[in-house]
């Protein structure tokens, strides 16, 4: 367990004993922010088997061998998602959403789209798709034998019809604010939302590269905003997020900001120090982080963005 701020303990860690199963209950009355340096299973195992979250938010490892997973065939790394997907959907609120952030999976040169693959896993569950949203960010590698890759997606599951969507808390200004109504009993009126409109279900948000304000030591750790944006339509003030595979802990970040709830689980204890101390600051109003309604950048002023003058007279090959 850790803490600051004298005696106050901001947030929870537990550095369980891995070299030996250990099923006792864990108590965390009173504990709004949790971390826990181990399998998402052995934590799963420690808490009540009845609904808890109101929104397990999530990136999972994707099987391509990074320096935090093991990569293994294809359909065990499946079967071991379905496992962990049933033992935390069982701990899942009824008005409760699932957000599942995937990639793909490359084979051989091959691209396999992990959203395609997840789908049966989640149908299996009973759960409900109510949206694809295309996450686009503007940086990555450059592919040679396929167009570069630019974007990832998040599957948006809830359990019922009826869950939490609080849309107004993410509208994003509208393209035409003074957009009147043509026709009908309405005609010369507004016809926008003085609120602004719906984000629509492609995101652009910038991913976090190595000049990125919310960067660690973390090689894929997704940007605070993206998640910023569910945890403000899916959940309410108060309400209890999880993140199974937390890293350096930006699901928790995005929580503290707006008054959320969180536990997270993440078997590197480098990550789970980082996360422990970027959810600290945020709870001190210290943390860095690039806001989900922030204008992206105009690259065209960037000096940068000019066409450099020795390709004067040289064809784009």
């Amino acid at each position: 367990m850790k803490k600051s701020e004298g005696n106050k303990v901001l947030v929870r860690v537990f550095y369980p004993n891995t070299h030996r199963r250990d099923s006792r209950a864990l108590d965390l009355t009173g504990a709004p922010y949790v971390l826990w340096n181990g399998d998402v299973t052995s934590f799963l195992d420690r808490l009540p088997d009845k609904p808890l979250f109101d929104l397990v938010v999530t990136s999972p490892p994707y099987n391509l061998g990074k320096e935090y997973e093991n990569k293994t065939k294809f359909e065990k790394y499946l079967r071991w998602q379905e496992t962990i997907i049933g033992q935390i959907l069982r701990r899942v609120k009824p008005s409760g959403s699932v957000c599942w952030q995937v990639g793909n999976f490359v084979d051989n040169g091959q691209i396999i789209p992990l959203d395609i693959e997840f789908a049966p896993l989640f149908k299996a569950q009973g759960l409900q798709l109510r949206n694809r949203i295309v996450w686009h960010f503007g940086h990555g590698l450059h592919s040679k034998r396929r167009f570069s890759g630019r974007y990832e997606v998040v599957m948006w599951y809830t359990k019922s019809d009826q869950y939490i969507f609080n849309l107004d808390a993410v509208r994003v200004p509208a393209k035409y604010p003074g957009k009147k109504h043509f026709k009908g009993p309405r005609a010369g009126q507004l016809s926008g939302n003085p609120m602004g409109k719906n984000p629509e279900d492609v995101w652009s948000i910038p991913n976090v590269k190595s000049n990125h304000v919310e960067k660690t030591g973390h090689p894929c750790q997704f940007p605070v905003g993206l998640i910023e944006r569910l945890v403000l339509a899916l959940t309410n003030p108060g309400g209890l997020v999880f993140d199974p595979f937390s890293g350096v802990g930006s699901t928790g970040v995005a929580a503290a900001l707006h008054g959320r709830s969180f536990w997270g689980a993440e078997i590197d204890k480098r990550y789970v120090d980082t996360a422990r101390q970027r959810i600290e600051e945020t709870l001190q109003g210290k943390v860095r982080y690039r806001p989900h309604d922030r204008p992206l950048y105009d690259h065209t002023q960037s000096n940068l963005s000019k066409r450099p003058t020795e390709w004067a007279d040289r064809e784009y090959e």
